[in-house]
């Protein structure tokens, strides 16, 4: 089973940036695939950005492409997500999950979560 463990959150603001971490532990890292979802406050769980195990293949929601960056270091057993020029609705906690295939964006299609990070974005 895999440990997901996420950092790098905190209090940011409007223009600025963060990168946060996913950790895991537990597992065959690269059999997975990696993504970042996030909650805001009384709302949903949205997909971010997720991808596969070799590095090569991406994909992101529509209101963080061109401004957020995902990348994995299968050495270290971690997946970043650099964000860049936040905005206050970018205000969310942020999940890393783990699928064993594919790029979905579908919180069912993933097997094991990460307690969440919080961003904030000041104005």
């Amino acid at each position: 089973q895999v440990q997901l463990v996420e950092s790098g959150g905190g209090l940011v603001q409007a223009g600025g940036s963060l990168r946060l971490s996913c950790a895991a532990s537990g597992g065959t890292f690269t059999n997975y695939v990696i993504g970042w979802f996030r909650q805001p406050p009384g709302k949903e769980r949205d997909f971010v950005a997720v991808i596969t195990w070799g590095g090569r293949g991406t994909s992101y929601g529509d209101s963080v492409k061109g401004r957020f960056a995902i990348s994995r270091d299968n050495a270290k057993n971690t997946v970043y997500l650099q964000m860049n020029s936040l905005k206050p609705e970018d205000t969310a906690v942020y999940y890393c999950a783990a699928a064993p295939a594919g790029l979905s964006s579908l919180p069912r299609d993933y097997h094991y979560w990460g307690q969440g990070t919080q961003v904030t974005v000041s104005s």
